[in-house]
């Protein structure tokens, strides 16, 4: 099939673009960044030079790769993770996320793509009862800001997806990313922060943190442009954990000193209320509809192989 892959010069595309060329298909890279183009274009796919909130200049590039499958993986989140600095990273990623998303469904319309996939996250689920939800739970749409505007951005690009008239729309949620080009890679942000202690567990550690590899996040969205009913997939790993389980783990998978300790009241002033809801009550995601409709496995099961494999 012919796909068109918006994005594909980030974290996922990387990953996602030779995947595509491996498993037979014409492939269209679409990146904003041009000393991305060459990459792109060693990796198999055909390369073009396109800002996704150019809505003219997105129709012409997806006319020209007149594809089956539009995939949309489009953010604008910074190299590096610091929760007081992420308001106006989430406000980009925002914008890129609904008008970047209308101007893909508005040229996959125009042009004859039948299927879009696109890009969510796994962890926007409410803080409150199961701490593993499915797809079905309350999104996290009153969380503190800017994270509760994100949500409401992402159940608009989801709706765009799944309601489009014609189009068999696919939404891949994806849980916390780790390996190469991530805030978690070795020589990541977060990576950083772990080592220099701080990262800390904060209150009881209880937040539950749903991990994916970048790998496999990628073969799950190839599986999607192949097969796979329209509708919303949590794309995670197979074990869910909290703050207090991992994250020692972590940081010794980094050669790194175990986290110190500090008590909530600490955190929500030094780091603010989302970083603090993400440590104390965040919840983790279920797999089993991606595993049962996808036929999808991820080949790290769990963040303890994982971790061990990609910062070894």
């Amino acid at each position: 099939m012919r796909v068109f892959v918006a994005g594909a010069s980030g974290v996922i595309g990387r990953s996602l673009v030779p995947q595509l060329v491996a498993a037979g298909h014409e492939v269209t890279g679409m990146t904003r960044s041009p000393d991305k183009l060459a990459a792109l274009e060693q990796a198999g796919a055909s390369a073009v030079l396109c800002d996704a909130l150019d809505a003219a200049a997105v129709d012409a590039a997806v006319a020209a790769a007149a594809p089956d499958v539009i995939v949309n993986q489009l953010t604008d989140l910074p190299p590096t993770s610091n929760p007081r600095k992420l308001t106006a990273s989430y406000e980009a990623t925002n914008r890129v996320r609904t008008e970047g998303s209308n101007a893909l469904l508005a040229a996959a319309h125009a042009h004859g793509a039948r299927r879009m996939v696109a890009q969510s996250i796994a962890f926007l689920y409410a803080a409150e009862g199961d701490l593993v939800k499915d797809e079905d739970a309350r999104p996290y749409t009153d969380a503190p800001a800017p994270f509760g505007g994100a949500v409401k951005a992402l159940l608009e690009m989801e709706r765009g997806v799944t309601q489009a008239p014609g189009i068999d729309g696919i939404v891949l949620r994806y849980g916390i990313f780790y390996g190469p080009g991530t805030w978690y890679a070795d020589d990541g942000s977060t990576a950083a922060d772990v080592r220099r202690r701080r990262f800390p567990i904060v209150g009881g550690g209880a937040g539950t943190f749903s991990f994916i590899h970048v790998d496999d996040a990628a073969a799950a969205t190839v599986l999607a442009v192949e097969r796979g009913a329209p509708g919303i997939y949590n794309v995670v790993d197979d074990d869910p954990a909290p703050l207090r389980e991992w994250l020692p783990f972590y940081a010794e998978a980094l050669g790194a000193k175990r986290p110190l300790r500090v008590p909530t009241f600490v955190a929500r002033i030094a780091a603010g209320g989302f970083a603090t809801m993400f440590a104390t009550a965040l919840r983790g995601a279920s797999n089993a509809r991606a595993k049962r409709e996808l036929a999808w496995s991820p080949r790290y099961a769990s963040w303890r192989q994982g971790f061990r494999e990609a910062l070894g």
